[in-house]
């Protein structure tokens, strides 16, 4: 009896309590909406300017009009991009190891070609006017002053009304609608980070440019779910769902892009970015 008097003593003092408190979440900061917006936003910029040069791949994948997949439209191109103009060599990737000719883009969303590049901001106003080739992006704006609201720095933020803020696990969801101007003024939804309020998934407007002839081109309203994450303490695109609206019943209602294998060289040579001296550069010499 004594020695089992003794072992029940030793386990009653080393035993857990019974009832031991469950962990307390951290409190989620009690900030306004358009405080939650504004947060997000700075610390999205805080990562800007983006590298000097980005190298991806996108790949697009289509439907046609019946769903099955439009290998047609379906492609690759591997793209060497500087990103204070967006300027960018590209290459189409064939069967491998083959690639096709040197092509001249200006990489951008709400374009009439694919979008891109990854490192693009994501803040930025779309163009009043469908993007040409040849004109260059504006330059970003400056941040607001942060004012200090407890122990988060936020600006005002005028160009959303924020509907909705929600919490999905250690994400905030925010619902936004456009005081004016929505065709430029392109986020509908994003969530980010709850904690650090890193962005990790936008919804946003976009549009499909149709050639129609001598009319110019016809063009629809997308909805764009893009994926973000960070590369070297950059924010990037890696995947992007797209559904067209405006009653398109064409091919493309449906069409998916991800960049993958991207890198931030230190240097790229200068005569990427002209595509008047493509044709001096023998196959050789293109970049693979």
């Amino acid at each position: 009896m004594m020695i089992f008097g003794a072992l029940l003593a030793f386990a009653l003092a080393f035993a857990p309590p019974a009832h031991a408190a469950a962990p307390t979440p951290a409190p989620v900061p009690t900030l306004s909406p358009t405080q939650w917006l504004a947060t997000i936003r700075n610390k999205f910029r805080s990562h800007r300017p983006p590298p000097p040069y980005v190298v991806y791949t996108e790949s697009r994948k289509q439907n046609n009009d019946r769903g099955f997949p439009d290998y047609a439209e379906s492609y690759s191109y591997k793209y060497w991009c500087r990103t204070s103009d967006r300027a960018a060599l590209k290459r189409k990737i064939e069967i491998v190891p083959a690639m096709g000719f040197a092509e001249f883009e200006r990489a951008a969303f709400n374009a009439d070609y694919d979008p891109g590049p990854p490192t693009a901001d994501l803040f930025e106003k779309a163009p009043a006017h469908p993007v040409a080739q040849s004109v260059a992006p504006t330059p970003e704006p400056e941040a607001s002053p942060l004012q200090t609201i407890g122990q988060v720095a936020v600006t005002s933020e005028y160009e959303y009304k924020v509907t909705s803020v929600t919490f999905e696990g250690k994400l905030v969801h925010l619902v936004l609608e456009p005081i004016r101007d929505p065709e430029r003024n392109r986020l509908r939804e994003i969530w980010a980070d709850k904690d650090t309020y890193e962005l990790v998934r936008i919804k946003s407007h976009d549009r499909l440019f149709v050639p129609s002839g001598v009319h110019g081109d016809d063009i629809y309203g997308v909805i764009f779910d893009i994926k973000i994450a960070m590369l070297q303490g950059t924010p990037i695109v890696t995947d992007i769902h797209g559904i067209v609206g405006d009653n398109y019943s064409g091919d493309g209602q449906i069409v998916d892009f991800t960049f993958r294998n991207i890198a931030f060289p230190t240097t790229l040579p200068d005569w990427y970015f002209d595509p008047k001296t493509y044709g001096s550069h023998p196959v050789s010499e293109l970049p693979r």
